[in-house]
């Protein structure tokens, strides 16, 4: 099989990479986090303009038509430089179900604003008792006229407190564990009934617990079929996990670079601490995990297109445990090499572990994945 980037692809890559070398060092990636959103504005202008807000999305809805390696492309670059702004929950989620199962009005209403950057979008999933399970919801949608009445808690909103329109799960029929009978509904976050408490996380990004207490929607907000919507939930979860995989490579290859420099300049004994054996395999040890953390990643963009749900989901489930074991590796053996100092808010490299720490835990962490392997009889 043939791994080597189209030139389209190639001038995709290099193009992300400018932008970011250009704007986002790690100290400007502090300046970023102090801004009111918790993340540039007009970096993510910038992002729009290059096009990256409009990768996948099809060229009739003013996108680019890109697939799932141009994701991958712009994911790592944006895990190597340790990027605030809102791209997961905002095109990889809110835009995959839009893209996947958006009617042609939901498309014209909402993906313009998506795509030049003017609205911000988050997924408002979690709930506190379901932990990683999608089909665990108790959010409600009770049909009212030809609408719907929205009642319920959401935590941990990826983007909540800066969004523009949030993406929601609810159930419309149906026990809190059914598979049938929840919908996905599109709610604009100032609507009548909406309440956000945002707060930092532990990676410098921002979240939100978000309410919603008697909030009436139309009947346009629903996205595809109101009572059968956790495939389609499923189906975009695992883009993001895909992506996730993708944007923890980027991470985890900045980590070992920045501490191989490290070694090579930290001096102990009169000699850089690179010049002893030990340590110089503990670096070849994390650069095997990094390779097998990049071999699943790709293997989980290109599981991503599989139109067998099982064999899609199983496949990005195998990725997300290399994924998650390789990240908990470099983690600490970065933290570890450098010593007290990678533990301090100076030093980017804790920066580095407590994102891969996040994403681990995003929509599943290793263990999660490992027992639903399990469940299906291994990788096929």
């Amino acid at each position: 099989m043939d791994f080597d980037l189209s030139e389209e692809q190639r001038l995709l890559k290099d193009s992300v990479e400018g932008l970011l070398k250009s704007a986002y060092d790690f100290e400007s990636r502090k300046k970023y986090g102090a801004e009111p959103d918790g993340f540039s504005r007009a970096i993510w202008g910038k992002f729009a303009e290059q096009g990256l807000l409009g990768l996948p999305f099809a060229e009739a809805d003013g996108g680019f038509g890109a697939g799932s390696v141009e994701t991958m492309i712009v994911m790592e670059a944006l895990g190597r430089a340790l990027v605030l702004e809102p791209y997961l929950p905002t095109v990889i989620l809110a835009g995959g179900f839009l893209r996947r199962a958006g009617s042609a009005e939901q498309k014209a209403n909402y993906l313009p604003g998506l795509i030049d950057g003017s609205k911000l979008f988050a997924f408002a999933q979690l709930e506190k008792s379901s932990r990683y399970d999608l089909g665990d919801v108790t959010t409600t949608a009770k049909p009212q006229g030809d609408g719907w009445v929205i009642d319920g808690d959401k935590t941990v909103v990826l983007n909540g407190d800066s969004a523009d329109v949030l993406i929601v799960t609810a159930r419309t029929k149906g026990g809190q564990r059914d598979r049938d009978g929840i919908g996905v509904f599109l709610v604009p976050a100032n609507a009548k009934g909406v309440s956000r408490k945002g707060y930092p996380t532990q990676d410098g990004l921002r979240a939100a617990d978000i309410s919603f207490n008697g909030v009436v929607v139309g009947a346009d907000a629903a996205i595809g079929d109101p009572a059968q919507g956790l495939p389609l939930i499923e189906r975009v979860v695992d883009d993001a996990r895909a992506a996730l995989c993708a944007e923890a490579v980027g991470a985890m290859e900045e980590s070992l670079k920045t501490t191989v420099e490290y070694l090579k300049t930290r001096t102990q004994f009169g000699v850089p601490i690179a010049s002893f054996q030990v340590l110089q395999h503990r670096a070849a040890d994390m650069f095997v995990a990094l390779e097998q953390a990049r071999s699943m990643a790709m293997f989980a963009i290109m599981a991503s297109d599989f139109e067998d749900a099982k064999q899609r989901a199983n496949a990005i489930a195998a990725a997300k445990v290399q994924v998650g074991r390789s990240l908990k590796f470099i983690g600490e053996q970065s933290i570890q090499l450098h010593g007290g100092i990678g533990v301090t808010m100076e030093a980017k490299i804790g920066h580095y572990f407590k994102r891969l720490t996040m994403i681990d835990r995003t929509f599943g962490d290793a263990d999660y994945h490992l027992a639903r392997v399990g469940e299906a009889g291994g990788v096929i």
